[in-house]
């Protein structure tokens, strides 16, 4: 958005709450959601989509409805095919797709696993513009209900935020869904800080940011507040995998540290270096992935 388009939009709030706060939340709530463009932004995003085509041409698309909508799912098959010892839910970022994970799904399928990867509505072959948590947690109970579940559910960023509250059970009419293991790349630790953040740059008044975070107990049947993924995985039994940079410009490193300071199931690994996007491509991080996925079964066999 350019800074003419920001003051357009911060005046044109400011005189509608001053007719309705209410409706002057509802609609920077429909501009928080608001899903960005799908057409690449660089020459690295073109060059990575081109590199992607390989492996996404193996998957078997399968459409996912739910109540509201619907979502488009890949289905890899381990490689080799028929070989596969554990269902793997993959879900990307905010204003990503499934393609951007190809490295991190042809490393899981090498490793022994089937992957099913989500577009999250208004990404990648999904429909829609607009995309919010609730709809989120519906699109992954859509994909456990078709799959029969999952062994292991991995997430970058938003998708990583949106698995835990998926584990929560924090969508009220949406049963928890808890797989035995869990992966969060890059993800936001709760939901409170977006909000205030967006409040803050739209310039909000006080009953008119009460406004917008009403929404979310509209949409889903919780407070905000409710929305906490660290407290919700330090509630849980099942191993954690938290793997964050340093440097993430995006997502704060705090984030990360209050996963692992909230349960002694959450194990928290530092990729320095790799920022927030590019660590779900890296080598090092899938293979760290990869070994916590199959911990498990390599110490058995020994």
């Amino acid at each position: 958005m350019s800074s003419f388009a920001i003051k357009v939009t911060r005046l044109a709030l400011k005189c509608v709450s001053a007719f309705s706060t209410e409706t002057a939340g509802q609609l920077a709530f429909r501009l928080f959601s608001i899903t960005p463009a799908r057409k690449p932004k660089s020459g690295k995003e073109k060059a990575a989509l081109a590199a992607a085509e390989p492996v996404m041409a193996r998957a078997r698309p399968v459409t996912l409805s739910f109540a509201g909508g619907w979502v488009m799912a890949k289905h890899f098959e381990s490689q080799p095919a028929g070989g596969a010892t554990k269902r793997i839910l993959l879900v990307h970022g905010w204003g990503s797709s499934s393609n951007y994970l190809a490295p991190m799904i042809d490393g899981l399928t090498a490793g022994g696993a089937e992957v099913v990867a989500l577009d999250w509505p208004g990404h990648g072959a999904s429909p829609g513009r607009t995309l919010t948590m609730p709809a989120a947690v519906r699109a992954i109970d859509a994909a456990w209900r078709h799959f029969g579940g999952f062994d292991v559910a991995v997430g970058h960023s938003f998708g990583g935020a949106s698995l835990a509250c998926a584990a929560g059970g924090l969508v009220c009419d949406v049963p928890s869904h808890v797989a035995k293991r869990m992966v969060l790349i890059g993800a936001p630790s709760e939901m409170t800080w977006l909000f205030k953040g967006f409040g803050k740059f739209l310039q909000l008044s006080a009953k008119t940011q009460a406004a917008l975070e009403g929404m979310v107990v509209r949409l889903s049947g919780r407070r905000l507040e409710e929305f906490d993924a660290a407290r919700v995985l330090g509630m849980l039994s099942t191993p954690v995998l938290v793997i964050h940079a340093e440097d993430d410009k995006e997502v704060s490193a705090d984030h990360a540290r209050r996963y692992a300071a909230a349960g002694a199931n959450v194990e928290l690994h530092w990729a320095n270096g790799l920022g927030h996007r590019r660590i779900v491509s890296a080598a090092p991080v899938i293979e760290r992935v990869n070994a916590f996925i199959h911990a498990r079964d390599r110490r058995a066999a020994a």
